[in-house]
């Protein structure tokens, strides 16, 4: 999940805070739900150029618009069009009649870039620590706090307090060699490591107790730190060949190599947080996710609630992919001009397909009409 919006879990613990915290607070709440315009290029073009648009299942994408506009509807840019579609059924003519479509063009003059996948990952424990469950997933940590100090300003304002002095929360390497800290509860232990850092990545997931028990944990916070890939780390030491990057083979290696997962895994300084959730995966935008309907985008560049026509191929089949998404996440690796991440839904297929996606790709952002 990828997805850094402030939850209710956090506004809860945020209310218990100074007046400064709670100021920053709103600050950041406004900063969120403020329109922000896309900043990289566009060009207008014509549905019937859009390869695949016409053979979409229309319809169907209209029903997922409608579902995520329970919260995109609060922007300005989608108030007026949300509520079009709360009656109209239509999903040809209604994206025809109420959307201009833009080509996306990165600042290198080209129209593709890169698609990857992610899924909801499911991960074993207990409610209880163990020898095989031993993994904690965390709850939002007791001393985290937001503030407008210069200290944590490149830290996405997000830091504790040491003595009379706001400093950088810990990064995952310190969270995972203090596990006995007060401040830290656990939702749950897992028995994988490796699955419960692409819970990280992923942001929301299912944890399966031994009793048949699923609860459902979805993103709360994030320490602050940005987010570091291990591919890169995993190819300089020889620990992976490129043809092995993909989560299957990395875990492999993980397998077979023990010793090295915490060497690898703390390149990366990012740690995420956890709520339960009664519900599966909800994205950045707020809404339940929807498999192969739903996009993670870089918010810099498209706005949160926007369709967004993919023009990609299946990672595994290599079958085209042409059809009506809606940016509904986003996520700490999603960065760039034509950039996505795409939503493969729960289970084992899922995982297969989000592991070995990383296809080349056009975008269409829907601009509602004036």
């Amino acid at each position: 999940m990828k997805s850094f919006i402030l939850s209710l879990a956090l506004m809860l613990f945020i209310t218990a805070c100074s007046t400064k915290k709670e100021v920053v607070f709103q600050k950041e709440i406004k900063k969120e739900i403020k329109q922000i315009e896309p900043k990289n290029r566009m060009e207008k073009v014509s549905f019937i150029e859009i390869e695949g648009f016409f053979e979409d299942d229309l319809n169907y994408a209209l029903e997922v618009f409608k579902k995520d506009c329970k919260r995109s509807k609060r922007y300005e840019l989608f108030k007026d069009v949300c509520l079009k579609a709360e009656n109209e059924k239509d999903g040809r003519k209604f994206f025809i009649t109420n959307f201009q479509p833009y080509k996306l063009i990165d600042s290198k003059s080209s129209d593709e870039g890169i698609i990857t996948g992610y899924y909801e990952p499911l991960l074993y424990g207990s409610l209880t620590k163990t020898k095989k469950y031993k993994y904690p997933v965390y709850k939002i940590p007791k001393d985290l706090i937001l503030s407008d100090d210069e200290n944590v300003k490149n830290f996405k304002s997000r830091g504790k307090m040491v003595g009379n002095k706001i400093v950088p929360y810990d990064t995952r390497k310190q969270i995972e060699a203090n596990p006995n800290n007060p401040n830290l509860e656990a939702i749950a232990y897992v028995d994988d490591k490796y699955d419960l850092f692409f819970l990280h990545i992923q942001g929301s997931g299912k944890i399966k107790l031994e009793n048949g028990k699923i609860i459902n944990v979805g993103y709360a916070q994030q320490n602050g730190w940005p987010f570091t890939g291990i591919g890169s780390y995993m190819l300089e030491k020889g620990y992976a060949s490129r043809n092995e990057l993909s989560i299957q083979g990395m875990k492999n290696f993980f397998i077979k190599n023990p010793d090295k997962i915490d060497e690898v895994l703390n390149i990366n300084d990012s740690f995420i947080f956890f709520r339960v959730s009664p519900y599966g995966a909800a994205g950045s935008l707020g809404s339940v996710l929807t498999a192969k309907r739903n996009l993670a985008v870089d918010k810099d560049f498209i706005p949160l609630g926007m369709p967004i026509f993919l023009n990609t191929k299946n990672p595994v089949t290599k079958k085209p992919i042409n059809q009506l998404m809606v940016a509904a996440d986003v996520g700490g690796a999603i960065k760039g001009e034509i950039r996505a991440d795409f939503f493969w839904g729960f289970g084992s297929e899922a995982f297969e397909y989000a592991g070995r996606m990383k296809e080349k790709g056009k975008m269409y952002v829907l601009m509602p009409k004036k």
